[in-house]
């Protein structure tokens, strides 16, 4: 099979950190009492976030994707990083604690938002694909989930990784989704690095301290790129591009992944000793 070369792909090895950063770097999206959205054509992905504080906030209809509804045609998976909330779901609540997901299929017609306490609010991270069917909404306690340990002392990268919403948990149509958290002393997250041609990828950084930051490396393997990130930033990652990091201290990271492939470990990998 031959694949026809994404015309970005050769350009990111002269753009300008500004310039990566235009085309990658999504911030911004965490504003206290607002629902914002961001629409990434590649896979049609929409990621956003929601900061409810005294009034519960509505998950809108974006004109962007021509629908009746914001759910007609999609899927959604919602991790809540800040404090006690409660999603209602056409008229159904889901009380989310801190790291609880919520998977909510095609076809749900109202979704909003709401924070147990405005001096502490929920913060609300979602990311939507096109759903081909319905499949049920799925609450998913984090005190309920089991993570999976990776990486060594030595290598700098000891972290839990939690498998929130996919399919060894629950149906969905192309959302996988859950996040990593790294040991104190660990800096290092996705390694060995590899890209995954069959869907693409979102990470949200999180749990950065405000005088730390994050280096995040992107690109295809022989030509690697590095962004500079901050808290509650989110780096977009295209099929094509390898996708690690390495911060100033431990941290957390939202990963999702959307694409005509569900499964974890179908990865290309990228060893260490041929990157460039």
């Amino acid at each position: 099979m031959q694949f026809q070369e994404n015309p970005l792909t050769p350009l990111v090895a002269t753009l300008s950190p500004a310039e990566l950063r235009r085309h990658f770097v999504v911030a911004g999206l965490f504003q206290p009492g607002a629902v914002n959205t961001y629409w990434w054509e590649t896979d049609r992905t929409v990621l956003g976030a929601a900061v409810p504080l005294g009034t519960p906030l509505t998950l809108a209809n974006e004109p962007a994707l021509r629908s009746t509804y914001f759910l007609e045609r999609r899927e959604v998976g919602i991790i809540n990083l800040g404090g006690p909330g409660r999603i209602t779901a056409d008229g159904r609540d889901y009380l989310m604690n801190s790291h609880d997901a919520l998977y909510l299929g095609r076809g749900v017609k109202e979704v909003t938002f709401a924070s147990a306490s405005a001096a502490a609010p929920a913060r609300f991270w979602l990311q939507s694909y096109p759903a081909h069917t319905a499949h049920p909404a799925t609450h998913v306690a984090f005190a309920e989930s089991l993570g999976e340990r990776l990486g060594t002392r030595e290598s700098s990268n000891e972290r839990t990784l939690f498998r929130l919403i996919h399919p060894g948990r629950m149906p969905t149509c192309q959302l996988v989704m859950g996040f990593t958290r790294l040991d104190p002393g660990s800096v290092w997250n996705s390694l060995p690095p590899h890209t995954h041609l069959r869907r693409s990828e979102v990470y949200l950084y999180f749990n950065l301290p405000a005088n730390q930051a994050l280096f995040h490396f992107m690109g295809e393997p022989t030509a690697t790129r590095h962004l500079v990130i901050h808290d509650s930033e989110a780096v977009l990652s295209p099929p094509w591009s390898i996708h690690c990091g390495a911060g100033t201290c431990a941290y957390s990271f939202v990963w999702g992944m959307g694409g005509e492939n569900q499964e974890f470990a179908d990865m290309d990998p990228a060893p260490v000793a041929a990157l460039r």
